[in-house]
């Protein structure tokens, strides 16, 4: 019992800490995903335009969740959970729309975001069903998911000198 709760514990606590969180659904390779924990869960939005994809992950369906170190970025562990998508709308829907909300940077509607979210994403909660596995011996990197997210472009040449001179008249 008390090796349940230390490890119910570890899991609650590197997931709060960590600001990704690795999904592995079924079938799909693992995936990068911000995330807030909230009452017992690692809560996930996405699969709408401009949010972050969510492939393999359906309602009822079990996946593998990997936390890293927010300082380090190393793995710290690795637990199982069952996928359940809220309800838009409802009680549990709300609240942790609410928490999502905070986290979610450089949204483009600002306040209007859970209505959007309502109408065009899937708002998940990853449920943690057991203990821990075990760490793998080795390296598991592997190469980038393809994605239609690109970087910005370049920064213009002329802008530091733009920047420096503003700097001089203030």
């Amino acid at each position: 019992m008390t090796g349940e709760l230390l490890e119910r514990a570890l899991i609650e606590e590197a997931t709060k800490k960590s600001g990704l969180i690795w999904v592995k659904g079924p079938g799909v390779p693992a995936r990068a995903l911000w995330h807030v924990w909230h009452e017992g869960a690692a809560c996930v939005v996405g699969d709408g335009p401009g949010e972050q994809p969510l492939p393999g992950l359906a309602d009822g369906a079990p996946a593998e969740v990997t936390v890293r170190s927010k300082d380090k970025g190393g793995r710290l562990v690795t637990w199982a959970a069952t996928v359940r998508e809220l309800p838009s709308g409802s009680k549990e829907w709300t609240a942790a729309v609410a928490d999502l909300k905070g986290k979610r940077l450089n949204a483009t509607d600002g306040e209007a975001m859970p209505e959007r979210w309502a109408r065009e994403c899937r708002v998940l909660r990853l449920e943690p069903t057991g203990g821990t596995s075990p760490l793998p011996d080795g390296d598991l990197a592997a190469a980038p998911l393809p994605t239609p997210v690109t970087t910005r472009q370049p920064m213009p040449a002329g802008l530091p000198r733009l920047l420096a001179k503003r700097k001089r008249r203030s």
